[in-house]
């Protein structure tokens, strides 16, 4: 129970208004197999986070210098990847604002992947991959959280209260 309450004062941070917002689990099959391929999905950027540290750690052994630029690469990828994990556990808890902020970030850190790809010159070629495919993943994990069926079973606060067939997204 010291944990849940840890993690409450975690989620009064990253939540925001909407921190104390709970939705119903929802039973439809579609929500509980988004949930699970948005995992496998999460799972797969983590092995790209690792993938990438693992390689240049294999570059800077062989003698390759490997830049400031990709070590911090290698920790931005894999604390995104962490706080994306996080916020996937509480929202399959019904925590609204943890969907919402999986929602965000997995629209927003694929833009910021690409766009830095993009600088000539940050990335050598290996890590400007890595970065595409992570973006690519994300995209895919956006996807599904965006359905209509996973936008249903995280109503807004305050629309439980709607008027049946008002559509206010």
């Amino acid at each position: 129970m010291a944990l849940e309450s840890l993690l409450r004062r975690l989620d009064r941070i990253a939540g925001g208004r909407a921190a104390d917002h709970r939705v119903p689990v929802s039973s439809d099959p579609r929500v509980r197999r988004a949930f699970r391929v948005v995992t496998w999905l999460l799972v797969l950027c983590l092995l790209l986070g690792v993938a990438t540290i693992v390689t240049a750690v294999v570059l800077l052994a062989s003698g390759t210098e490997v830049t400031f630029a990709v070590w911090m690469r290698c920790l931005v990828v894999l604390g995104i990847t962490a706080t994306l994990f996080y916020f996937l556990w509480r929202a399959t808890a019904g925590w609204y604002w943890a969907y919402r902020r999986l929602q965000l970030f997995s629209r927003i850190f694929p833009i910021v992947a690409l766009v830095l790809a993009a600088i000539p010159g940050l990335y050598p070629l290996w890590v400007i991959t890595e970065q595409i495919v992570f973006a690519i993943v994300l995209i895919g994990v956006s996807d599904y959280l965006h359905a209509d069926y996973m936008r249903d079973a995280f109503p807004k606060p305050g629309l439980a209260a709607a008027s049946p067939g008002t559509d206010v997204r």
